[in-house]
């Protein structure tokens, strides 16, 4: 199906000129194809400049070899706001093994390489070259990210703020929209770009501490973060402790005679304003001059969804939404969202299914506790890992009364919500009404929740509860679905080779698996993105929340054999699976009874040790699907979503040395040590 150009922003001067346009005001590049969505945060950007009395004009995915392509639709009167799109270029480009990928979602057709690596920083030096000292705004996952010096796990290196780096004015992070529109206004009013330095949510070079408009605290230098590991560390907390719109100070950072100047992250967005920006005219579509190119496929999982939160309590500590939108959850109104599924229902393609209604964590309505709006979150503890605080709002009457209007609209078949349960507060809902009503009712033959590991060792570091906790969020669904006859399967996300898992740990994870009766199609090895607290281990070797050594699986040796043993069934990955199982002494796993992973063969050179062996597996399960069993159905199940949400979207050796050992804080108390296999050293 086709669209009207014109209901979209202008992409030419022919746009333009139908619109008896002959200025603008701001330009908008983007890295990905122009997804007129509100999932897509330059479209967000877009439409509130717009709905604000600007004029906006979008370039999306120029070719940055070619100066003129950046000429293509004139100088704005204003400024020039740059994004890479919804996700970092480098992800967007490259796998956790750094192997080129061959397709984007997020292009036409998929079609790879049609934006450069590190795409904020091409982008803008282009703008640079091409219409000089204009007025250069920076934003999007890609560059609130990146804003602080950091670990780039491509180049593995430690780089500057993309600031500089990209010759910007203005860097606004998290989601945009307020330090947009504010930063609009005053290039409006004629003020110098130069003298905007005190709107919340951006990041801008400052002469000297002075300019700061707000309480703030310096963190270690580009220079001190890049040659001491230890230094990494310390400042990685402090930025993502003072990411805290209630509390939260200002940040410099030095690098070399430049200041970087982080101002305090924006307020979320109130009830009545997140309606206003989901509610903007979006046509919903790739823009049609992708017609004959395939369509842009990333609009498939999004089409019919609606996102009704921001924020996410969860903190994971390989998750970039603590980083990015906070820990602060604001959610829209019933009203505001009946509205906009009433809208989609009215769409040529609606089948009559709403295929998720969800956000960072799809149940969230609320902050977790009302303290935080006052004193902001907790600096020492997480809301709900190792354990749920006590103070934790897990009432989820709000979520399930929104869910029964919407399943009630004329025209909607099915309202279903394919991921982004948290199962650890699920548990903590004191009626449990809407558990019954998710079974019932919400589920497309299989329910995704992320588990991520079963060995509390390594949950301790990913941020998550015990695997206790999800074992009776499992025996829960599996009784509910009993009790309403449904066929209805849990599918498990988990992570291979995150810091702190030790090969002795994927071996328990294995048996795990083995046990539960699941074997994952697909396996995500941890990916170190910018500015994650994951990321900080993987690079520094250091837990940043107490400053103690972790253990890192780095090699690619080391990544593939926690990557087989979730895997062990895979006739390739045979001999991997035989390696861990000798190297980590567990041979009584290797044989034909049920609780063994692997039978009998020749075991690799030098590893074998004359042990007896165990048994061999057989498939069965807890809630798992049969191999080979299809969902039911109500649309195809997606792939898993990434953290990053849209802006209006997971190093080397340890730290030399021995680190001194910190007074231990209170709520980030790790776990007792766990006994490591024979052949394990820490890093």
């Amino acid at each position: 199906m086709s669209f009207d150009r014109d209901l979209f922003l202008p992409v030419s001067k022919e746009d333009m000129l139908r619109r008896d346009w002959h200025y603008y005001d701001f330009l908008l590049i983007t890295g990905d194809a122009y997804v007129d969505h509100p999932s897509f945060g330059p479209a967000i950007i877009g439409r509130i400049l717009e709905a604000a009395g600007y004029r906006v004009a979008i370039l999306a995915q120029p070719d940055w070899r070619d100066p003129e392509a950046f000429r293509a639709l004139g100088r704005p009167r204003y400024g020039v706001l740059v994004s890479a799109g919804n996700l970092d270029s480098m992800v967007a480009h490259y796998t956790a093994a750094k192997r080129r990928r061959h397709d984007d979602a997020y292009s036409p057709g998929r079609k790879a390489g049609l934006r450069p690596d590190h795409a904020v920083v091409v982008y803008s030096n282009r703008v640079r070259e091409v219409f000089g000292d204009i007025p250069l705004i920076i934003g999007g996952l890609e560059a609130s990210l990146r804003r602080f010096a950091h670990y780039d796990y491509w180049e593995d290196k430690v780089r500057r703020s993309v600031l500089f780096d990209a010759q910007a004015d203005i860097l606004t992070y998290g989601m945009g929209e307020t330090a947009t529109l504010d930063i609009a206004a005053r290039l409006a009013a004629g003020t110098p770009v130069s003298e905007i330095t005190d709107v919340r949510g951006t990041c801008v070079a400052a002469a000297d501490p002075g300019v700061c408009a707000y309480p703030m605290v310096e963190v270690p230098s580009f220079e001190e973060v890049r040659d001491s590991r230890e230094a990494y560390a310390r400042a990685n907390m402090v930025e993502y402790q003072e990411h805290d719109a209630a509390v939260g100070k200002a940040i410099l950072q030095r690098h070399g005679k430049q200041l970087l100047l982080v101002n305090p992250p924006a307020y979320p967005l109130p009830t009545a304003e997140l309606d206003r920006v989901a509610e903007l005219p979006y046509v919903r579509e790739p823009h049609p001059m992708y017609d004959e190119m395939g369509g842009v496929p990333a609009i498939e999982e999004v089409r019919f969804s609606v996102t009704h939160n921001r924020g996410c309590f969860g903190a994971c500590s390989f998750c970039s939404l603590a980083f990015h939108q906070g820990r602060t959850v604001t959610s829209r109104s019933h009203e505001s969202v009946i509205r906009e599924v009433e809208l989609l229902t009215k769409h040529p393609g609606f089948k009559g299914y709403i295929h998720d209604v969800g956000g960072p964590a799809a149940t969230f309505r609320r902050p977790s506790c009302q303290k935080q709006l006052k004193y902001g979150m907790c600096k020492n503890r997480a809301c709900l890992a190792p354990d749920a605080c006590p103070n934790l709002d897990a009432d989820h009457t709000d979520y399930m009364l929104l869910l029964r209007k919407l399943r009630a609209l004329p025209g909607v078949k099915k309202v279903f919500i394919r991921s982004g349960i948290r199962f650890d507060v699920l548990m903590k809902d004191p009626s449990g009404e809407f558990f019954a009503d998710l079974v019932q009712h919400h589920i497309s033959g299989q329910l995704k929740v992320a588990p991520e590991h079963c060995v509390n060792h390594t949950l301790y570091y990913m941020g998550k509860p015990h695997i206790e906790v999800y074992e009776k969020f499992r025996d829960k669904y599996q009784r509910l679905n009993r009790r309403y006859g449904k066929e209805q399967y849990l599918v498990p996300y988990l992570i291979s080779s995150h810091p702190g898992c030790t090969l002795e740990d994927a071996v328990q994870l294995a048996e795990w698996l083995n046990k539960e009766g699941h074997m994952p199609e697909q396996v995500q090895d941890f990916y170190p993105t910018p500015g994650t607290l994951s990321t900080c281990m993987w690079y520094t070797g250091l837990d940043p929340r107490t400053m103690e050594p972790v253990f890192v699986p780095k090699t690619p040796h080391d990544k593939a054999l926690q990557r087989a043993l979730m895997q062990w069934r895979k006739p390739q990955n045979r001999s991997l699976v035989l390696e861990a199982l000798h190297k980590t002494g567990r041979e009584d796993l290797i044989g034909y009874g049920k609780e063994c992973l692997i039978r009998p063969g020749k075991a690799p050179e030098g590893l074998r040790s004359g042990k007896p062996a165990g048994k061999a597996p057989q498939s069965g399960g807890k809630g798992q699907p049969p191999r080979g069993k299809a969902p039911r159905e109500g649309g195809k199940a997606p792939a898993r979503p990434g953290k990053a949400a849209p802006s209006a979207g997971r190093g080397r050796a340890a730290a030399p040395g021995k680190p001194a050992k910190p007074v231990r804080k209170a709520g980030w108390a790790k776990p007792k040590a766990k006994k490591q296999g024979k052949n394990h050293k820490a890093k």
